[in-house]
């Protein structure tokens, strides 16, 4: 058996170190542990350039995936979930004043208390028109009740601006819905495609590569998207229908681009802008 290494990560942060290394504005918003993992969480925001001054702290120990990367690079995960930090998050006072979007996933979404938490804030801030992106990053393992999850999450949509999907998520999740703003499917070697309300739908390539890792692509594609869209001055949730096709391509291509580079390498690295650079056309900042 090979030896265990520690590698920071988490859907919602893995989306925020990677924003940070494309140079976006950004913060993260979630509880995190006083121990040795919990540091290490934190530094690597902080090196990421990313604002943690709506973190909370407490003494649980943090959340441990153990996650095995078969020879494809796809990932299987075992979780170690029972009273660590992030499931004791609170709801924090309102964002500051120029949040402009907020992105939601992953197990926050299901282990409580923290997930009722994290539905109130979703509620929140959509309600206050911030651009919400959710990518439920399904992983059935911690989903002890699954139709009550499908439920939950058709519940969740009207407050959803983006919504972000693999493939396996569809499936698992019974379809890909509507009524957000717009809707973003990962097809791993298959591409990316965007569904936008109006009917628009728009399609590119992924990006070939010899994959390490595929651990994080999908985070990634969260902070692409976000950060293509900021640059296109789109990130709300009123802007979304009115792209078009080049510029949702721009965007897509942004997000592969990413993803690809994500996946060349081991223990969910996203890229720095410096290694995007050009950026496609409509998405350069």
């Amino acid at each position: 058996m090979p030896p265990l290494l520690p590698r920071p990560g988490g859907g919602p942060y893995n989306t925020a170190v990677a924003l940070g290394r494309l140079g976006a504005r950004a913060a993260f918003c979630s509880r995190v542990s006083g121990d040795g993992f919990g540091e290490a969480l934190l530094a690597g925001l902080l090196t990421a350039g990313v604002d943690v001054s709506l973190v909370e702290r407490g003494p649980e120990p943090t959340t441990l995936a153990v996650a095995s990367v078969g020879a494809d690079g796809s990932a299987g995960y075992g979780f170690y979930a029972e009273g660590t930090a992030d499931r004791l998050f609170e709801l924090p006072p309102p964002l500051p004043d120029e949040a402009r979007a907020v992105a939601f996933g992953t197990c926050s979404l299901v282990l409580e208390p923290g997930a009722s938490a994290y539905e109130q804030l979703l509620r929140r801030e959509a309600g206050r028109g911030l651009l919400t992106l959710l990518d439920p990053n399904v992983r059935p393992g911690l989903i002890p009740d699954p139709d009550a999850y499908r439920r939950r999450f058709s519940g969740w949509l009207p407050d959803v601006s983006l919504l972000k999907l693999s493939d396996d998520d569809a499936r698992w999740l019974g379809g890909v819905p509507s009524g957000p703003a717009a809707v973003v499917v990962t097809h791993g070697a298959g591409g990316l495609t965007v569904r936008a309300r109006g009917g628009l739908e728009v399609s590119v390539p992924a990006v070939p590569v010899r994959v390490v890792d595929t651990i994080g692509a999908g985070d990634t594609v969260n902070a692409a998207l976000l950060h293509g869209l900021a640059a296109l001055d789109a990130l709300s949730p009123d802007a979304l229908p009115g792209l078009d096709e080049d510029a949702w391509r721009g965007v897509l291509t942004l997000a592969a681009r990413a993803a690809a580079l994500t996946c060349s390498r081991p223990g969910a690295e996203p890229p720095y802008a410096a290694e995007l650079d050009p950026l496609p056309g409509p998405a350069r900042t």
